[in-house]
């Protein structure tokens, strides 16, 4: 019977991943990602053998985030944000600004329909995942992500059949409208 610590690597990409889209700051990613390893680890025993690992690790992760949310509301932030555009920028490139539009219409977005975007249109996962990750039913999973992708083109002023010009990968799966997991 092999060990389930072996298969926490495996999740790491997925989970930086996750952990960037929730909290926009390369840092507090890899925080984010190294505490929830930390309490994965530490409960490994809770951990179902047979059950899925990858979503697991997200509800850790996504319980990991809320709680630093929380804590972050009592303390003194960067608000405008002045200081993190001084320490690092983006390189330009024809999409900068529309990705830029994408960025401001997404942090519009509740909590809650860009937790289920990312899960499921950048994280790969199916409606049943990302339902069982949220401790939600899969209708309101999908009803999230429709809600969500609609509020993005109405936010961006976008036609439907218009195409965004993206840079990464994430950003490419939250915005496909026409990406089907069941």
């Amino acid at each position: 019977m092999s060990d389930p610590r072996d298969e926490l690597v495996e999740h790491l990409g997925p989970m930086r991943a996750f952990a960037m889209s929730l909290t926009r700051n390369s840092a507090l990613a890899d925080d984010m990602v190294q505490d929830a390893l930390v309490k994965a680890w530490t409960n490994i025993d809770k951990f179902q053998p047979g059950t899925n690992m990858r979503a697991w690790l997200f509800t850790i992760l996504r319980n990991t985030y809320y709680s630093h949310h929380r804590k972050a509301r009592r303390e003194v932030s960067d608000t405008d944000g002045e200081l993190a555009a001084s320490l690092a920028k983006k390189p330009d490139h024809d999409g900068r600004l529309q990705m830029r539009d994408f960025h401001v219409a997404f942090d519009k977005l509740p909590d809650e329909q860009r937790e289920a975007l990312v899960l499921v249109g950048a994280g790969g996962f199916s409606y049943e995942e990302a339902a069982e990750t949220c401790g939600v039913a899969v209708g309101t999973i999908k009803s999230r992500v429709n809600r969500a992708r609609a509020r993005l083109v109405e936010l961006m002023h976008l036609d439907e059949d218009q195409v965004l010009e993206t840079t990464d990968a994430v950003t490419a799966g939250i915005v496909s409208a026409n990406k089907s997991v069941a």
